[in-house]
């Protein structure tokens, strides 16, 4: 009995397989490639995410649920530039995972895929928490989601070449749909143009190059540096000289800093989703552009 229970078991998945269920387990470091990866690749892929929208995502603790799921995957999908160095490689090394390592085809980094902004001439600590590779955050220029959706394709037909043409055809949709949607988000936001940001972290930096914003200063001292009550007094003086017109912060965030600088200025406090699930309204990819500019069209002063 036990050998045709196995018999069974064995059958059921090679059918689930055979009928376009999920054929790669994906392993997406943060919820906005999690989210990609579903759009590309609908039913044969499964995907989770080890981080959510409420978490900073420079900061997680490698528990031994994150080892298990990373053991078992096919496809490892990040930001990468460093924006996980505090816990990808302990997972890489603790899992034994050979398909995920650096230099195969189950590691996808997104940086690799697009130019990267703020690329320091030369890094020391005395600066921060600053990333040698460049600003990681490139999900939030959706012109930079496209670069990696194609790559995202290519990649999965190479690991699951039976559903290469499926990941093709629906690259190719989302590709349509996705353009569709940044000429309609540029338009929509065009009043936006020169709108001055008090970023909480520099992570809002392809949001703002992609829309013609400016960052005014960051909240934070140097990257990763909470700040001191000395530093926000410093900054009130400074906003209360040349004013901003919006104060943000994302929703893994501390509101703290933000609400005593927005209190006190009268500059509009804003929180934005960063990734998926960071709002309600949030929901995906298309949901995180929505909100985001929504937020930021609020905000903003009529002229």
């Amino acid at each position: 009995m036990k050998l045709i229970f196995k018999f069974v078991i064995a059958l059921a998945g090679a059918l689930l397989t055979a009928n376009g269920h999920a054929a790669l387990s994906v392993f997406a470091c943060e919820p906005e490639w999690a989210a990609l990866v579903r759009e590309i690749g609908g039913d044969k892929v499964s995907v989770y995410a080890a981080t959510t929208a409420l978490q900073d995502p420079h900061r997680i603790e490698a528990r031994p649920s994150l080892i298990a799921r990373m053991r078992s995957a096919d496809l490892l999908i990040c930001s990468g530039a460093d924006l996980e160095v505090g816990w990808l490689p302990l997972l890489l090394q603790t899992s034994g995972n050979a398909k995920l390592q650096a230099g195969q085809p189950g590691n996808l980094m997104a940086a690799d895929f697009v130019t990267r902004l703020e690329v320091p001439s030369s890094v020391d600590r005395s600066q921060g928490d600053v990333h040698p590779f460049g600003n990681p955050h490139v999900h939030l220029d959706p012109r930079n989601v496209l670069r990696v959706a194609q790559a995202l394709s290519e990649r999965l037909g190479k690991l699951d070449s039976s559903g290469a043409v499926y990941y093709q055809g629906r690259a190719k949709e989302f590709d349509a749909r996705w353009r569709k949607a940044i000429a309609d988000w540029e338009a929509w936001a065009a009043s936006l143009k020169g709108m001055k940001l008090v970023p909480y972290h520099k992570d809002q930096a392809y949001l703002i190059h992609w829309l013609g914003l400016v960052e005014e200063v960051n909240i934070e001292p140097k990257p990763g540096i909470p700040p001191s009550a000395g530093h926000l007094t410093d900054l009130l003086v400074k906003l209360k000289e040349q004013p901003a017109d919006a104060i943000t912060r994302n929703a893994y965030q501390d509101p703290k800093a933000v609400e005593w600088l927005s209190e006190r200025t009268k500059i509009p406090g804003v929180m934005l989703p960063y990734t998926v699930g960071g709002t309600p309204e949030a929901k995906d990819l298309f949901g995180l552009f929505d909100d985001t500019i929504a937020r930021l069209l609020k905000a903003k002063k009529p002229v």
